[in-house]
């Protein structure tokens, strides 16, 4: 006997601050602690549901090796003090990790195998490098052209498709620019702080000379990323870093980062259960493939499909979240697609805030959610691309 499809609901998210990788506040910081304080944030923001209830958890990360391997999903569980009873799995989907993280715990809940699910994401690029601590390609993919694009360092695939799309070193620096003012226009304003749990950062030094450990401790609650010395200027000096002639620099590219997102999805018997009230509902999901040399476009894509699942047309979005790999693919996207830049990234992208790889699709699941309830938007979509060629796209409905 077929079951009926059940609505999924979002009753928390939430994420950690979003640090600068290699010399940021979280870079002694293991990733599965980052884990375990937005999993402890979100079911703070929830007291009324039993843990019990919950069934299992998805985690995305795009390198799950190092400190981040050994199934971080199970061990962060366990380290947010939940009971053993929830099972965790961790999933890869390089940048779309955390969103495929949510799509996979809503559909679980959706055809009635769960009513209480953890969707999460985390990455410390601090840690472990882009690509891993040992990348080896399969020697096959240099046999035909159709795969060269494996290979491909994520910014050269960037400068091909700024090549093919025109998009110009000047905007890419004015979307870069973009992206910065309004990041710290939102963190002046406090428009991320419902969005955010503040995580406590340990750092200990030790002293040589006798022996002793000093330990300080402090509380961030704000992303490290955006810089207020950011200026056109300024842009324009910054050499090209993937081709010799290129338009695509460190300033106008996504910042590598450290950080994690969790939301807790819920069934409808759950909400009743346990007196909850939802935030969101998630609507659709898509996932599309491209090819790998041009990966950055994957979201002309995805966009179209997600909406098509849901019933919707682009005008249908009061917000959307469309992750800033580069200012050249998403430049792309927006031109291609026809997206409405008054309703895109109104707080700043990962130019500005950072891209902590598989944590992005949860940390910009909340600020969708956040974000369209905040200011009363009924629908509001996340889309990104993804190395090797893909795009993936995620709506929600505000409550």
């Amino acid at each position: 006997m077929s079951k009926q499809i059940q609505e999924a609901y979002i009753v928390a998210a939430t994420r950690t601050p979003i640090g600068k990788s290699g010399r940021g506040y979280f870079r002694n910081t293991r990733p599965d602690d980052l884990l375990v304080a937005a999993v402890q944030g979100a079911l703070k923001a929830v007291p009324g549901l039993d843990p019990k209830a919950i069934e299992d958890a998805v985690v995305g990360c795009a390198m799950p090796e190092g400190e981040q391997g050994l199934n971080i999903a199970r061990i962060g569980m366990l380290l947010a003090g939940l009971p053993s009873t929830v099972g965790g799995v961790t999933v890869n989907r390089f940048c779309a990790s955390g969103l495929t993280a949510v799509q996979m715990a809503a559909d679980r809940i959706r055809v009635g195998e769960a009513d209480v699910m953890i969707a999460a994401g985390v990455e410390s690029m601090s840690m472990v490098p882009m690509s891993g601590n040992k990348p080896s390609f399969n020697p096959r993919i240099f046999e035909r052209d159709e795969n060269i694009g494996i290979a491909y360092g994520m910014g050269l695939t960037a400068e091909k498709v700024a090549q093919q799309w025109k998009v110009s070193r000047e905007a890419q620096d004015e979307f870069a620019l973009a992206s910065h003012q309004k990041a710290l226009k939102a963190i002046d304003s406090g428009e991320y702080n419902d969005e955010i749990t503040p995580v406590e950062v340990v750092d200990r030094s030790p002293n040589l000379a006798d022996g002793t450990v000093t330990e300080t401790r402090r509380t961030v609650s704000v992303d490290e990323g955006p810089r207020r010395d950011t200026s056109l200027e300024g842009l324009a000096k910054l050499k090209p870093v993937f081709a010799a002639k290129g338009s695509v620099t460190a300033g106008n590219s996504s910042q590598t980062s450290d950080g994690a997102g969790c939301l807790i999805l819920v069934s409808e018997k759950a909400l009743k259960t346990f007196g909850l009230t939802p935030l969101a509902r998630f609507v659709s999901y898509a996932n599309k493939g491209v090819p790998p040399e041009i990966m950055g476009i994957g979201p002309i894509e995805a966009i179209p499909a997600a909406l098509k699942a849901a019933g919707l047309s682009k005008d249908d979005l009061g917000w959307i979240e469309l992750n800033e790999a580069f200012a050249a693919q998403a430049l792309a996207v927006i031109n291609t697609v026809g997206l409405d830049t008054s309703k895109l990234n109104p707080l700043g992208g990962a130019i500005a805030r950072g891209h902590p790889l598989g944590a992005t699709g949860a940390v910009r699941s909340a600020t969708v959610i956040h974000g369209l309830r905040r200011h009363k938007q009924r629908y509001g979509m996340l889309t990104m691309c993804v190395g090797t060629g893909q795009g993936a796209a995620g709506i929600f409905e505000a409550l």
